[in-house]
C-alpha cells in the first residue's frame, strides 16, 4: 500500500468519527509516518502525544502547540495481509489514540474492546 492509500485510510477512519466527538476534539493533528520514533517499540502502530482533555486547566491553550496523533504505516503494513485488514487496523488505532486525547486510558481501551 503506497503512502497516499494509507494516508487516505486515516482521512477514512477519521470520517467514521462521529461529529459530536469530532468536534470536542480540540487543539490536536493527525499525522502519518513511516515508523515509530526511536526509543519507541518497532511495532507501535499509533501513538498520542501531548495533554489529554481531561487534564487540562483554563490556562492551557494559551500559546500550547497542538497535540499529535501520529499513526505509523510500516508497522501497521507489517501485521497485515490485505487492504481491508489494513483499513480496519488504522481504523481501529484512529481510534485508540483519539480515545487517549479524551483521556481514556489502556487499562479502559482494553476493557471496552479498542486495543
Amino acid at each position: 500500500m503506497s503512502r497516499e492509500e494509507f494516508e487516505d485510510a486515516v482521512r477514512d477512519a477519521l470520517d467514521l468519527i462521529p461529529e459530536e466527538i469530532a468536534e470536542q476534539m480540540d487543539n490536536v493533528v493527525v499525522l502519518v509516518e513511516d515508523r515509530p520514533p526511536p526509543g519507541e517499540p518497532d511495532d507501535l502502530l499509533g501513538l498520542y502525544d501531548g495533554v489529554a482533555l481531561t487534564e487540562r486547566d483554563g490556562w492551557w491553550a494559551a500559546g500550547a502547540l497542538p497535540d499529535r496523533i501520529t499513526i505509523f504505516r510500516e508497522p501497521t503494513l507489517a501485521i497485515c495481509d490485505t487492504v481491508e485488514e489494513v483499513v480496519e487496523e488504522v481504523a481501529v488505532t484512529v481510534v485508540h489514540e483519539i480515545a487517549h486525547h479524551f483521556g481514556i486510558d489502556d487499562e479502559r481501551l482494553h476493557e471496552l474492546g479498542w486495543a
